[in-house]
């Protein structure tokens, strides 16, 4: 039988020394007595603590509040605070005060440096949300207005030799011209892909993006020098005469090119703070900073030109399929490449941008907008057109010049200009892109 002590009853099984029994009773009230005083010992303490530590906070807190400065670095982080719920209250970047304020975790502040002298002596950032002149002279040159008009002047004279398989999907061709040139044919039956690939390369050049290989219009005309020996293999293509096509140069030692860390899903966003940690990292290498840098730059260009087109094959396609596939923010971006020679992002088929894409904005905005939203470190070129495009100058009358302009009379015949819709709808995104550069000049500017 199991030995036990009952203190409720006389009995004491298994302990017959009643003089342990008495005595033990006798030292009960004793260790009461002691059990009372620490009780009330500890609650004396707790209640001191209690009430000294809220009134040494709220003294502070006061006397803080009551000095004519606050200190940069806490505006820093409270300004960073409430741009790191961008996208997690909502779609939009508008911070729902009924939520928590919820904080990237792979941001860390730590350490206490002076944020904005760290900044201005690093040399990666200007006024808080621009890129530096460092920066921007290490930028890759790209294809920038003279290259383009040289491509449109050797097509009104080039005499293509072979049409192959090749660039891109479905009826997409690769030309060989004469001198061993080559360049990517687009052809689709949709007249407002073409349109689509077309206007989004003119609004690249109004923004400056070097970004986007040269590219001009065409007609499919067997009778014409360009496509004389190529009646077999236009055939063989299924593609139907007069027809227009958009012919875009050639480019060689291209490369994937991935998503960076800091626009993937934990992370998704981009400021002069994620920019800080870079730059204070021990590990990594000046070079292999400013080349990161770089790609950073392009991208912020990316999302402002993706944006306003709402282009649907891009990124966009991956944040989509991100619901059922976990793993495809890894995997490289669709459409986009860089040439393994300069470090150029190069943005492909854009076919998608100003027609198509704004069709289907009701389905997809939410995923055009999650980039957007989180980015505030911009060229500042690049804002500047956006900020002119807001205030002083037409969108619609520079495109559709631009059209006219370049273009002749059976191209203009047979492919409509930009429609009205669409310019209304790119108007409305060009605001959009011009408050998130105004809403991240007011959190994170340096004046």
């Amino acid at each position: 039988m199991t030995s036990y002590v009952n203190f409720g009853s006389e009995k004491m099984d298994k302990f017959p020394d009643v003089t342990w029994e008495r005595d033990f009773r006798q030292k009960i009230p004793a260790y009461k007595n002691l059990c009372l005083i620490s009780a009330i010992f500890a609650f004396s303490v707790g209640l001191t603590i209690g009430i000294l530590i809220p009134l040494m906070y709220f003294n502070n807190y006061y006397s803080a509040k009551n000095s004519s400065t606050t200190s940069q670095e806490d505006e820093a982080i409270n300004s960073s605070a409430i741009i790191r719920t961008i996208f997690l209250n909502n779609s939009y970047g508008y911070v729902n005060s009924s939520k928590p304020l919820n904080v990237y975790p792979t941001v860390s502040f730590v350490e206490s440096p002076r944020s904005n002298a760290l900044l201005s002596d690093n040399g990666y950032i200007d006024d808080g949300i621009y890129w530096s002149q460092k920066v921007e002279r290490a930028l890759p040159e790209g294809y920038r207005g003279q290259k383009h008009t040289i491509w449109s002047d050797y097509l009104d004279k080039a005499v293509a030799i072979r049409l192959e398989n090749g660039c891109g999907r479905m009826q997409n061709r690769l030309v060989t011209f004469q001198d061993g040139l080559k360049g990517c044919v687009r052809y689709r039956q949709n007249t407002d892909q073409i349109q689509g690939e077309l206007f989004s390369f003119y609004l690249a050049q109004i923004l400056k993006l070097p970004n986007l290989a040269p590219s001009a219009v065409s007609i499919v005309d067997l009778s014409a020098p360009l496509w004389s020996n190529l009646h077999n293999e236009i055939a063989s293509a299924q593609w139907s005469s007069n027809r227009p096509i958009v012919l875009t140069q050639f480019i060689s030692n291209l490369n994937s090119a991935n998503i960076p860390p800091v626009f993937k899903p934990l992370e998704r966003h981009l400021n002069k703070f994620d920019v800080m940690n870079m730059t204070k990292n021990p590990l990594v290498d000046q070079n292999d900073l400013l080349k990161n840098l770089v790609e950073l730059a392009q991208w912020s260009d990316l999302i402002i030109f993706d944006y306003l087109t709402a282009n649907l094959d891009r990124i966009v396609n991956n944040l989509y399929n991100y619901q059922w596939n976990v793993n495809i923010m890894d995997a490289p971006a669709h459409n986009l490449a860089r040439k393994s020679d300069s470090e150029l992002l190069v943005f492909l088929d854009n076919e998608s941008g100003l027609l198509h894409g704004y069709r289907l904005l009701k389905k997809y905005e939410i995923y055009h907008s999650i980039l957007l939203d989180n980015l505030c470190v911009f060229r500042r070129q690049t804002a500047d057109i956006i900020k002119k495009l807001k205030t002083e100058l037409n969108i619609g009358t520079l495109l559709r010049d631009m059209f006219e302009k370049q273009n002749s009379a059976s191209v203009k015949d047979i492919l409509p200009t930009l429609p009205d819709k669409s310019v209304k709808i790119l108007n409305e995104r060009i605001d959009r892109v011009y408050g998130q550069v105004i809403k991240c000049e007011s959190i994170f500017s340096d004046t």
